[in-house]
């Protein structure tokens, strides 16, 4: 296909070129039925006929399907050209690229710091799945703009909080597979010394290294050139890095010690990195405060408002110590449609498609169709949000409610227990599994204890009986509601 803009890539419309790459080519395409906006990466046609490239290509969608974290980029679908190349349809970041930031400028100080936080804080979560990036550069690092309540049909952004996303995992590897035998693969510049030679084993180390190696892009004196040298100097843990005016002293440790040469030498994965960072964030501003509080020393603001990564106005120990603390992902493939569709509403209930609800008091509904999931027939499998305000639900943890879909060609795809398995929730606590029969369905019930964000997620799986599908639910609680209420929705949920 080349750079030549097709004009449909399976049932999506293409728009625009988004990015080209050795193996792949990432267009903007509009999805007809949502009407929304999406990215769709397509195997470049030279890598076509490697069967080693092709599964690498899948291996990126499967990977991020299993982990499903806001941190992540999302996969809606998978898809393949009538030549046989693989087509995966991705979450549109449309607030672009750290390299597209970094390309009108440098950051603020107090931004640049977030941001790295929020940086560690996506790849601590490939580090909990045992999974290796080893591809960390400003172009896999995306914005995406968070919805506004009420602003339209999902894949269409609002003005709500910015998330930062990790993105391109087509080099990740599980730690089991990164062995000496672990092909060459990085970005100079950004890449760990060991990725060059073909005998050494790449762990989450290699991902430390690139995290320092960004830390120096967003926070050097002497900032990392667009086209850096292959291999950075050796360089040991004493070697110090040169930082910009306003960066924490601190700071500069952390980093010299993130890109040591020696993976021995660096932090063991990205979580030890972020809480060294919080820690050298905190000490510069502890040292700031009591500066502040010296007698006749003149004062000066020190940091403005954090924009880059999302932030408010806070300070920035306590912005790194809560980092973190937005919303859990929706377990849900995507958010149902608009008000349009099949849903229908009798007193008490709502339904889409043959989902009927029984709505509990107070609550509502909208939704017509489960994004990204579709029938043999080509449309949305049926889906909906039922809550006291449906639109508020996704964004904000306080609001109750729960999302209930359909799906046929999940239940061909896969088990009950195993579509669970599929919705981890890593920062949380899971509460051991339960099953319930109700409604005449029995379903597997799998609850969470998050330390932010929502407070209790649920998840739950069904077969409807017949060949109807894969019934899903996820809830969120009213506060101080536990089993019983779960246990009343689920006896709400008929297929017929």
């Amino acid at each position: 296909m080349g750079l030549t803009a097709p004009s449909l890539i399976g049932p999506y419309r293409v728009e625009r070129l988004l990015g080209a790459g050795s193996f792949a080519t990432v267009w903007l395409g509009h999805d007809p039925v949502l009407d929304s906006r999406v990215a769709i990466k397509v195997l470049a046609e030279n890598w076509s006929h490697d069967l080693r490239v092709r599964e690498r290509f899948l291996d990126e969608a499967r990977l991020l399907r299993r982990l499903e974290h806001e941190r992540l980029v999302r996969v809606h679908a998978v898809g393949e050209l009538p030549d046989g190349r693989p087509y995966a349809v991705l979450a549109w970041a449309d607030g672009g690229s750290m390299r597209d930031r970094l390309a009108r400028g440098p950051l603020p100080v107090p931004g640049a710091l977030a941001l790295l936080d929020q940086i560690a804080a996506g790849v601590a979560v490939l580090h909990r799945h045992d999974v290796v990036h080893r591809d960390l550069t400003p172009g896999n690092i995306l914005f995406r703009s968070g919805p506004q309540a009420g602003s339209g049909p999902p894949g269409e952004h609002g003005s709500g909080p910015e998330r930062v996303l990790i993105a391109d995992l087509g080099l990740a590897k599980a730690l089991a597979a990164a062995s000496g035998l672990t092909a060459r693969a990085g970005t100079p510049g950004y890449m760990a010394p060991e990725q060059d030679d073909p005998l050494a084993v790449v762990d989450t180390r290699a991902d430390v290294f690139g995290l320092g190696r960004l830390g120096l892009r967003l926070l050097g004196a002497a900032a990392i050139p667009p086209n850096p040298p292959a291999r950075p100097p050796d360089r040991g843990p004493g070697a110090p890095v040169r930082l910009r005016n306003g960066v924490p002293p601190a700071v500069a440790a952390v980093l010299t010690r993130a890109t040591a040469s020696r993976p021995a030498e660096r932090y063991p994965d990205a979580a030890a990195f972020r809480a060294a960072l919080a820690r050298a964030v905190g000490e510069g501003s502890d040292r700031a405060a009591a500066a502040e509080r010296r007698p006749d020393r003149r004062r000066t603001a020190t940091a403005g408002p954090d924009r880059a990564a999302g932030g408010g106005r806070r300070p920035a120990r306590r912005r790194l110590a809560t980092a973190g603390a937005g919303l859990l992902a929706l377990a849900a493939l995507g958010l149902p449609a608009g008000d349009a569709g099949t849903r229908r509403h009798t007193a008490g209930t709502a339904a889409s498609g043959p989902v009927t609800v029984a709505l509990p008091a107070g609550w509502r509904a909208t939704g017509a169709g489960w994004s990204g999931q579709y029938g043999e027939d080509g449309l949305l499998e049926p889906a909906l949000v039922i809550s006291p305000e449906p639109a508020r639900w996704a964004a904000d943890p306080s609001v109750p409610g729960a999302f209930v879909g359909l799906s046929a060609s999940t239940a061909r795809r896969t088990t009950v227990e195993g579509w669970l398995a599929e919705r981890p929730h890593a920062d949380c606590v899971p509460q051991p599994v339960r099953r319930t029969r109700q409604g005449g369905i029995d379903w597997v019930v799998a609850g969470f204890t998050c330390p932010a964000g929502r407070p209790v997620v649920v998840e739950a799986a069904g077969l409807a009986e017949g060949s109807a599908g894969l019934l899903y639910v996820q809830v969120t609680p009213p506060p101080g509601r536990g089993a019983d209420f779960v246990d009343a929705l689920l006896a709400g949920v008929r297929v017929g």
